[in-house]
């Protein structure tokens, strides 16, 4: 894959405010916003368009603390008062992005197809709730119109994580990767033979992957001796471990756990702390089969 220019404007001038975001020759547009921004939000011609959106907020139990609802419509704005009445609306979320096309061209069986496959994207990413009660069908198109769709997708994959959105990143992100060797690092392992542990992992799309088959810790043990920063950590780990266990991404069999699919994490070190069950240094302890360190490897052409 090469490079992409991406358009980002802070409306307001400020980072936590209306954004628009562009991605050069491709037809779509987003716009993102807190909730206490909608009404500035429903005033711009994209929310008067047909689209989809993604309403977000936090949720302790989900893996990575978000919940997520995905919804399509022929008006943007009239969906979004909707969610926002106090009597009818949804409570739990405090962001939104919206997705529309700049050339007017999606229609109600575009934006179903969307939704439809950015909720199974979603669902198969398992990095947060997702609000959506069913899981709508996916509507039939012309040959023509998928290809279309799929490549809008693409487009989305790259631009909602400029946005701080990772919600969708998951199993369809690794395949754009492929296209970019220098996306994909080597394999790395932990091992701990004297506890049956033996993980690997990858570096994909910039996130550290321990790759489904893995054999990790069945649980992450407390140690009262530490400092209450060295607790505070240790309490953090378990709870993503005990999250991970609870959606089915690790199934313990007694003091080892397996890894059912894929699972990302933001550094090796957070990565090699779930797979140890101990605090890790990642740059060190995951190793390549030529006995490279992934800090070595991170650091090959410094």
């Amino acid at each position: 894959m090469g490079g992409k220019q991406l358009r980002l404007f802070l409306v307001d001038g400020t980072p936590g405010g209306l954004t628009t975001l562009e991605i050069t020759n491709w037809t779509g547009r987003l716009v993102g916003a807190s909730r206490s921004d909608l009404h500035d939000l429903l005033k711009r011609d994209e929310a008067q368009r047909p689209g989809i959106y993604l309403l977000l907020g936090d949720d302790p139990e989900a893996i990575e603390g978000q919940r997520l609802y995905v919804g399509e419509t022929d008006e943007i704005r009239g969906r979004l008062r909707q969610h926002n009445d106090s009597t009818r609306g949804k409570d739990f979320w405090t962001r939104v992005v919206i997705v529309t096309s700049k050339d007017d061209n999606l229609t109600k069986a575009h934006t179903r197809y969307l939704e439809s496959r950015l909720v199974t994207i979603a669902t198969a990413a398992k990095r947060c709730t997702l609000e959506n009660n069913t899981s709508p069908g996916t509507p039939t198109l012309p040959e023509a119109d998928v290809s279309d769709m799929e490549y809008f997708i693409d487009q989305l994959h790259i631009a909602l994580p400029v946005l701080g959105l990772n919600v969708l990143r998951g199993a369809a992100t690794p395949t754009l990767a492929k296209s970019a060797p220098d996306a994909l690092s080597p394999i790395f392992a932990l091992t701990i033979p004297k506890r049956g542990i033996a993980a690997r992992a990858q570096q994909i799309d910039g996130e550290f992957t321990v790759l489904e088959g893995s054999t990790v810790a069945g649980d992450f043990a407390a140690n009262e001796i530490y400092a209450d920063s060295t607790k505070a950590s240790y309490a953090a780990y378990r709870a993503q471990h005990a999250k991970l266990v609870a959606d089915g991404s690790i199934v313990v069999n007694g003091a080892t756990g397996s890894v059912t699919r894929d699972v990302r994490f933001p550094s090796p070190s957070a990565a090699g702390a779930i797979v140890s069950g101990r605090s890790c240094n990642g740059r060190k302890e995951w190793e390549s089969s030529d006995g490279l360190s992934f800090g070595a490897w991170e650091d090959r052409d410094l």
